[in-house]
């Protein structure tokens, strides 16, 4: 096994006819743009990386030896050993891990580098072919999908909370699919009622598909259409109608994310297995109140979160063998104790524990049982735990936003700042449109001060503000970024804003402040570096209450 000769320029690599766009996973190489995507969009890396991995990639699974890489990235300069090491170790922490966990590069001891993932050549676009949306058919990045909410066609409007269930139940399915980048269902509800073409909601969310539905139910019965939509072409896909008993209901979600699945990769389907369904053991009283648990949890209040309680503990008594009535009870639990509604915390968080945790060996296979014990975890104090279930939601479902929003905030609670970021990070962009987006913001601003970069900081309040202006927790927040890059006018500006605000009842950043007290001294001496007004009670140890992720 050896390396191989990389041509020194892109016009000789063009002029021999050498392929010059490269997928694997969910990154495309492109040399004639001189760029590296992912699932779209496109990846910060440096001029030698970008030429070592197209070396790498160009060779697929054979050794590239060191002598070779060195020509390809320093074809005029005689330079260490060491350089090379460095550039492959940056190369390595971009990619990240491949789904099943591996690394793409792979060393060969006192030989060279080989890269371990499968790469498809692709055929060059013609230069004034419009671009094509990320995931769409025209992309071969990993397809991705919006499902938006059904509509309600039935003549009982309190049927509402069945067909929102019934839109959750096919996003939750889809998600099972690993090849696919399924938007999460808080930025696909912003389309509620609204009258918007699937060439809009594919340029609005970068999504190559769209799935439309509506929900009609009459007694027993239930009628599900469902019609899956191309978005650059707005041509429709896939469509079907079922008619079935409510008892039935259950299993429309799998059928309608199995057509989906076979309508956009068929190949796929054909040498993958199918993702494992959710167990349901055809209590359908337990899951229809489940349902009506999601709808007053998604209307974020003290009331609705506890009457939300009140029906998951009934689906589980009704059912204990159902999956999504413990991870439920698990994210509601985690929700009253953050908003500060509880009034016995260390009980109620060991109940959404226990929930979350039977959930998980109910449901292992769904990324949001783990979702829902690393959101229990994280404000029980227990952020190693918190980080090892998103990191498993995650390795189950490479686009599940959540799942790396929650590892973000895991990593800050246990006091990795730097680690928290790219989590964070990574997961505000595969969920960007999420109106809820300003609790995660402020995590990340947080993140980035704690981690000593003001500038970024300043930057993700920014954004956070934009979302929520009359949001207390993130005044605080700009108070200290603009004071840490010394802009003090600016810094009063906020805390006068922050005063006049009201501070409710509850701390969502309690886990971080016990665990790091350092932090919480810091943002302390950060407020009181501004002059006159006192803060309001309690400000510089106690943060009002901030609304939780769902």
């Amino acid at each position: 096994m050896g390396g191989q000769k990389v041509p020194n320029s892109s016009e000789e690599t063009v002029a021999a006819g050498v392929p010059q766009r490269f997928a694997f996973g969910a990154f495309i190489l492109d040399m004639q743009c001189g760029a590296l995507t992912c699932e779209g969009r496109r990846v910060a890396i440096g001029h030698k990386g970008l030429l070592l991995l197209h070396a790498l990639v160009r060779a697929s699974t054979e050794v590239v030896s060191k002598s070779t890489l060195m020509e390809a990235a320093w074809p005029t300069a005689i330079i260490e050993e060491s350089n090379l090491s460095v550039q492959i170790a940056a190369l390595r922490k971009m990619l990240g891990p491949q789904p099943e966990g591996n690394e793409w590069i792979a060393t060969v001891p006192r030989v060279g580098y080989r890269f371990t993932g499968r790469v498809n050549s692709l055929h060059s676009a013609a230069v004034d072919a419009p671009a094509a949306l990320p995931g769409s058919p025209a992309n071969p990045a990993r397809p991705s999908i919006v499902v938006l909410p059904f509509a309600n066609l039935s003549n009982d409007k309190q049927q509402a909370y069945l067909v929102d269930g019934i839109t959750e139940d096919v996003i939750t399915a889809l998600t099972r699919f690993r090849w696919f980048r399924v938007i999460g269902r808080n930025s696909s509800f912003v389309y509620r009622n609204k009258s918007v073409s699937a060439k809009q909601v594919g340029q609005e969310l970068g999504v190559g598909y769209v799935l439309e539905g509506s929900v009609r139910r009459s007694g027993s019965r239930l009628r599900v259409s469902a019609q899956l939509v191309e978005t650059t072409s707005a041509s429709e896909v896939w469509a079907e109608r079922y008619d079935v008993e409510l008892e039935e209901a259950f299993a429309v979600q799998d059928a309608i994310a199995e057509r989906i699945a076979g309508a956009i990769e068929p190949e796929l389907l054909k040498t993958a297995s199918l993702p494992a369904a959710a167990r349901h053991t055809g209590n359908m009283t337990a899951w229809e109140i489940v349902r009506q648990g999601t709808w007053h949890f998604r209307r974020v209040g003290q009331q609705t979160h506890l009457m939300a309680r009140e029906l998951f503990r009934e689906a589980c008594r009704l059912d204990p063998e159902l999956a999504e009535a413990h991870l439920w009870l698990g994210r509601v639990s985690a929700g009253i104790v953050a908003y500060g509604w509880s009034k016995r915390p260390s009980e109620d968080i060991r109940e959404g524990l226990d929930a979350a945790l039977a959930a998980v060996r109910l449901d292992e296979k769904n990324p949001y049982t783990h979702y829902a014990l690393a959101i229990c975890s994280a404000y029980a104090n227990a952020p190693e735990q918190a980080v090892l279930a998103a990191e498993r939601a995650i390795e189950i479902s490479p686009s599940f936003a959540l799942g790396h929003l929650v590892l973000g905030m895991a990593e800050l609670f246990r006091g990795s700042a730097s680690n928290a970021i790219a989590p964070l990070e990574h997961g505000l962009m595969l969920n960007a449109n999420d109106p809820q987006n300003f609790v995660w913001l402020n995590f990340l601003a947080l993140a980035y001060l704690f981690a000593g970069d003001g500038a970024n900081a300043l930057a993700a309040a920014v954004r956070a503000q934009k979302v929520r202006p009359a949001w207390q927790p993130v005044q605080e927040t700009l108070a200290c970024c603009y004071a840490t890059v010394g802009r003090p006018a600016e810094a009063q500006s906020s805390r006068e804003l922050m005063s006049e605000m009201e501070n409710p009842p509850g701390d969502a950043l309690e886990p971080l402040r016990q665990r790091n007290p350092h932090w919480q001294q810091r943002l302390a001496e950060l407020l009181t570096q501004m002059p006159s007004n006192p803060l309001p009670t309690g400000a510089a140890h106690k943060a009002p209450r901030q609304p939780t992720p769902d």
